[in-house]
């Protein structure tokens, strides 16, 4: 999904000063991610059609498979300009929103993974808030530098183990096998596709539902009424949703998917810690651009309301932890420290993409003293990584 901006800002009081802000995002809308999907599915389409079976709802389908096709084409994954747009316009709103972080000049820091759409993502975002306040000194890095932040998913070993061991995969397949529908992909094949068996049809299922899905975040308008009926729409999504969910948070499977975001929790209480303690030393600004892979693990160690869901009942997780509200495209959290004029104390404010989460149960408060919002943190970071 693309991004959803906020209605309107969020005012805070009068009493508090913004004084740092430490973000961590995803990168902005881009083209799909690889070819598999499309290629996969104009395979299927190019049989149909040699066969005899192939609907007048197969060929529209195959028509608009190619145009994705043709636009992504030597930009496979790459951030598009709605992309862009995207984090120009969180640029915008979180200078607009902090005048006061960036108003005296300073430092921004800014870090972001290897990958091109991480990377341009962070270029997007710094050269909006350089026209917006050109006094800013900007420090940006990328590459493999940053992947022990950013990439853990690549690095660390126990997930690399977790994955290795398919530890998910069994819960996985078997919630596709009961719940991914067949029907849509035959409406286009037709009926006398002769599917090699029945993981294939699915499969094949879910191919033509990634590309149908992903074609808003590439600038083109959506098609899923055309292709599915509501309910079908929500049975593809909701597998989609549940290997994220399976493979990127801490679920009763295991902890693991959530424990590699440690080392980039440590980071955000010290570079909080580093403002705190020398002010006129530290980056008034420090901007993460990583990947969902990123923001998934981190929001579920936190237990951010909405990104953690713990259950052994797995048909029960499309209504309760749901990919497109925790990870849209160019989602992000951001943790404000804000200074109190009155007492010196230091809050902090935590936004997920944009928008105020309350952390504490039966509380209302948005707004947290630093240091109890420190030990909340490190309270989440398993003891091996303390």
């Amino acid at each position: 999904m693309p991004y959803v901006e906020p209605d309107h800002p969020v005012e805070f009081p009068d009493s508090l000063e913004p004084v740092f802000i430490n973000h961590v995002g995803r990168h902005g809308a881009r083209f799909p991610a690889s070819s598999s999907n499309c290629l996969a599915l104009r395979k299927a389409l190019e049989k149909a059609d040699s066969l005899g079976t192939i609907t007048p709802l197969g060929r529209k389908l195959a028509r608009l498979n190619e145009e994705v096709i043709r636009r992504s084409t030597d930009r496979w994954g790459a951030l598009d300009s709605l992309g862009m747009a995207e984090q120009q316009g969180i640029a915008t709103r979180m200078f607009m929103a902090f005048t006061e972080v960036f108003s005296q000049g300073g430092v921004v820091e800014a870090m972001s993974s290897y990958s091109p759409r991480a990377m341009m993502s962070m270029y997007s975002f710094t050269h909006q808030l350089d026209r917006l306040n050109n006094r800013m000194t900007f420090t940006t890095s990328t590459g493999r530098i940053n992947s022990r932040l950013l990439r853990p998913f690549d690095l660390v070993e126990s997930y690399l183990e977790f994955r290795r061991d398919k530890v998910a995969t069994p819960t996985y397949d078997a919630f596709v096998e009961s719940t991914c529908p067949v029907t849509a992909i035959k409406r286009a094949l037709g009926e006398r596709f002769p599917f090699a068996d029945a993981d294939n049809e699915r499969q094949l299922a879910l191919s033509e539902y990634y590309v149908v899905a992903g074609l808003e975040a590439m600038g083109m308008p959506s098609a899923m009424a055309t292709y599915f009926s509501r309910d079908e729409a929500q049975a593809l999504w909701s597998c989609f949703n549940m290997r994220q969910y399976l493979q990127r948070t801490a679920t009763t499977l295991s902890t693991v998917p959530a424990d590699i975001a440690a080392d980039l929790v440590v980071n955000l209480i010290e570079t909080t810690d580093a403002y705190i303690s020398s002010p006129d030393k530290s980056p008034r600004a420090v901007l993460r651009f990583g990947h969902a892979e990123t923001l998934m693990p981190l929001l579920s160690l936190l237990r951010i309301p909405g990104c953690y869901y713990m259950t052994n009942y797995f048909d029960t997780v499309a209504g309760h932890w749901r990919d497109f509200d925790v990870v849209p495209m160019a989602a992000n959290i951001q943790f404000v420290l804000f200074k109190s004029r009155l007492s010196g104390r230091y809050y902090v404010r935590v936004d997920l993409n944009e928008r105020p989460v309350n952390l504490r149960q039966g509380d209302d408060s948005i707004y947290y003293q630093w240091g109890e919002l420190r030990r909340f943190m490190m309270n989440a970071v398993p003891l091996y990584a303390q």
